[in-house]
């Protein structure tokens, strides 16, 4: 048995929890669609249910990240930051939208995501120095 005696740094910890959570509330966007296609009157099945699919596959996508950099897996920092970067254009469309009370807090999150993954100690803590 090996006990790693280096801690998990304070920055990618908390990356891994964000990573959780934000995969919480798409998960739980996804039972909503979910319910949505079950209970819709009229509806493009076809389209709702692979909406839902796309939701359901994000959720499981930021899970498994957060998982894998929990165990300071370097290959998953590149795909977590992808979908950290993905927040921007979408933020963005809800503020222009008219919807900035969202927007704006998930282009910060991204951003703030970004920053943890990219951060010295979470880089160090995954062996890319």
């Amino acid at each position: 048995m090996t006990i790693d005696s280096d801690p998990i740094p304070a920055t990618l910890s908390w990356a891994v929890r964000l990573l959780r959570a934000e995969a919480v509330a798409v998960g739980l966007v996804a039972a909503w669609l979910l319910w949505a296609d079950l209970t819709a009157t009229t509806t493009d099945l076809t389209s709702a249910l692979l909406v839902t699919a796309f939701a359901i596959g994000a959720a499981a996508a930021l899970w498994a990240l957060g998982g894998a950099l929990a165990r300071r897996k370097a290959g998953a920092r590149a795909p977590a930051i992808v979908l950290q970067l993905m927040l921007l254009p979408i933020g963005w469309f809800m503020v222009q939208g008219g919807m900035g009370w969202l927007g704006v807090p998930l282009m910060a999150l991204g951003l703030g995501m970004t920053a943890l993954l990219v951060s010295t100690p979470t880089t160090r803590a995954l062996g890319f120095e």
